[in-house]
């Protein structure tokens, strides 16, 4: 059957037709459609999908799936791995039961993200197999084998995609949705333990596995390569083939890597005859620096991104691979043209640009330092309202708002979205209200998670302020503020108010998304 979807999209249905019985995420682009693209048909297929608070706790679900016996996917970008750390590298210790795969979408270019880090480094730290895709087409057909391989390595198996690949729309050749796995709800307390003792033992057997990883690697299908004369080859990754491809036509001899651990033997063999290899692929010099020891032999010239021949930030693109390939490159056309600079922008009617508006009178000129965080609202550091200082990672304002606090500049704020608070800002909170610290949150909340496509938020409402309640924050000081030009001048005193006061509150600051409004939601 032939279906035209997204990158996304064909990893999320080749998990279906692998099987699986629920996935969760964290929404996150560019992987947020692979979610999407399930809750939008979880009834015809059958499965239980949903949105979950993080990262971590959408992985920890899925592997509690597993341990019941049954197949789970868990998705997230990139930097969203890094919140999900703990159980993932935990999760290759304790090994698993129902097949589990972990969909990561890289961002090679920082388009939406805060850094370009390269995944496969952390499936390599977590000692776990890796797909890496090309096409849509690969996408579907990798979800399908990473399942059944990781039941047979008991392990979790994660699929790498990156931005391009993830959107890129293509028709893709389908087969049937497999059945279930039975619910199996045998407890494995010595694999699923892990105190030292138990640890010891499985991360032993983790390390037996290694072996059985690599045999994998070298027998997929997926590693294919084009032999060919000449002095030069190629090794290429994902996306990068089809770079490659574009800028040549597949004329020069290549290897694509599409599995890791890398497939040393068939590299090495494959390398033998050449003098000069290129590496290309997307993130990270990781083939690269593994080629150093694969290929031992000093005359033998590797280049890539290491090497300067291929710029080290940012994605590929035919141009780069051109140059590096020495195919003469067409120049553009230069065109003198003057427009005016148009940065991203608030939508009109957005809560947060009267939120700033009254943040940055109830200032005044006075020193107080704002911390920002991931959202929509992180485009408030940008004129005409330059009202946040920061934008580090999810929950990261509450924390610098309580340290900078500390360290003298009282009062500080940290602005938060309210989905953004749920998935990492509640611990600093607790802490900030164990300690009384000088310091102000506001929690932009408009029940949406706006930023990747206007899913629900987990709390919303009165449960917001009963939960911050609980977290330790007096009543008193626990504020609501409806951010419309009608109320400014009510708000500006409001937030003077909690300014003046020397101790911890939060001021939420409540109106819903415009664009979710415009949808209908409430």
């Amino acid at each position: 059957m032939k279906e035209v979807v997204l990158g996304d999209e064909a990893l999320a249905l080749g998990a279906v037709h692998a099987g699986i019985s629920a996935a969760f995420a964290y929404p996150g682009t560019p992987s947020t459609e692979i979610t999407e693209f399930l809750i939008r048909h979880r009834e015809k297929f059958g499965i239980h999908t949903e949105w979950c608070s993080n990262e971590k706790t959408a992985f920890e679900a899925a592997l509690g799936v597993s341990f019941a016996g049954k197949r789970a996917l868990v998705s997230m970008k990139h930097v969203g791995l890094n919140v999900a750390m703990d159980a993932f590298v935990n999760a290759a210790v304790s090994g698993i039961k129902g097949g589990l795969v972990v969909a990561v979408a890289d961002d090679p270019g920082m388009h939406s993200s805060q850094n370009e880090q390269d995944s496969r480094y952390l499936a390599e730290f977590a000692k776990i197999f890796t797909f890496e895709p090309c096409n849509a087409q690969e996408a579907y057909d990798m979800a399908l084998q990473a399942f059944d391989l990781s039941e047979k390595l008991g392990i979790p198996v994660m699929i790498r995609l990156v931005t391009r690949l993830s959107h890129v729309r293509e028709s893709i050749q389908t087969g049937k949705q497999r059945g279930q796995n039975a619910l199996d709800t045998e407890m494995r307390l010595r694999d699923w333990v892990l105190l030292p003792g138990n640890a010891r033992n499985q991360f032993q057997k983790l390390l037996e596995k290694q072996p059985l990883l690599l045999k994998e690697s070298e027998k997929s299908k997926f590693n294919e390569s084009k032999k060919g004369k000449g002095k030069k080859c190629v090794v290429c990754a994902g996306n990068a083939f089809n770079y490659f491809m574009e800028a040549t036509g597949g004329s020069l001899p290549y290897f694509k890597v599409s599995t890791y651990p890398l497939p040393e033997s068939k590299i090495r063999k494959f390398c033998a005859s050449f003098k000069e290899i290129l590496v290309l692929e997307e993130g990270y010099p990781y083939i690269e620096e593994k080629m150093l020891s694969i290929v031992r032999c000093k005359e033998r010239k590797i280049t890539g991104k290491m090497s300067g021949l291929i710029q080290m930030a940012g994605e590929l693109n035919p141009e780069s691979v051109k140059k590096a390939l020495g195919i003469k490159v067409l120049e553009p056309v230069k065109v003198k043209i003057s427009l005016a600079q148009r940065p991203p922008q608030f939508c009109a009617g957005c809560p947060h640009a009267d939120l700033y508006r009254a943040l940055n009178e109830a200032k005044g000129s006075s020193q107080i330092m704002v911390f920002g965080d991931i959202g929509c609202y992180t485009l408030g550091a940008l004129p005409p309202f330059t009202a946040i200082s920061s934008c580090i990672c999810m929950g990261s304002s509450v924390n610098l708002a309580r340290g900078a606090s500390i360290a003298g500049a009282a009062p500080s704020v940290g602005v938060i979205g309210d989905s953004t608070f749920v998935h990492g800002g509640m611990p600093a909170l607790v802490e900030a209200a164990k300690h009384n610290n000088n310091m102000k949150l506001l929690i932009l909340d408009n029940s949406t998670v706006a930023m990747t496509g206007g899913q629900e938020t987990m709390v919303k409402g009165d449960a917001m302020v009963e939960l911050i309640a609980g977290l330790g924050v007096p009543r008193a000081h626990i504020k609501i503020i409806e951010p419309l030009p009608a109320r400014h001048e009510e708000n500006v005193k409001i937030l003077k108010e909690e300014f003046a006061y020397a101790g911890v509150s939060v001021i939420i600051s409540r109106r819903l998304c415009i664009q979710s409004l415009k949808k209908g939601f409430r």
